[in-house]
């Protein structure tokens, strides 16, 4: 069962990318593509997680969650490491692309320019705290 989810997963990106290049040359189907790669991968990644968490979650009833419990904790744990690196993905490019602006202009901002890329970054270490509690708790 494992082995289909990850043929899924694998489908998931390469049909896309197949229908791609083989499609119509418009100037359209790049936001068309990337819109239905990304439906079909986030997708299919939910449904593999979500199946493949409900039959190895048993384990964690001896903590007293029931098996669909543990499952959405499991869940919610990837979510909040999972989007606190997407968010602090986005926060320090702007950051850090504003960061060197500033610095090529006035070098002695650089200090002030780093905190700032430097508090971006912790959006993810506060993702990763925050899934730590969730699975100390199971």
């Amino acid at each position: 069962m494992q082995n289909l989810l990850l043929a899924l997963l694998f489908l998931s990106v390469a049909i896309p990318f197949g229908v791609f290049y083989l499609g119509e040359k418009k100037k359209r189907r790049f936001k068309k593509m990337l819109y239905v790669n990304l439906i079909s991968f986030f997708g299919i990644l939910l449904f593999t997680t979500i199946f493949m968490f409900s039959g190895s979650a048993s384990a964690a009833t001896a903590s007293g969650l029931s098996d669909g419990a543990a499952a959405m904790a499991f869940i919610s744990a990837a979510a909040s490491v999972g989007i606190g690196s997407i968010g602090a993905g986005v926060a320090v490019s702007a950051a850090a692309s504003a960061a060197l602006g500033a610095i090529s202009e006035k070098e002695e901002v650089f200090g002030k320019a780093m905190a700032f890329v430097g508090f971006a970054e912790g959006v993810a270490i506060y993702g990763f705290v925050i899934a730590f509690m969730i699975v100390s708790k199971i």
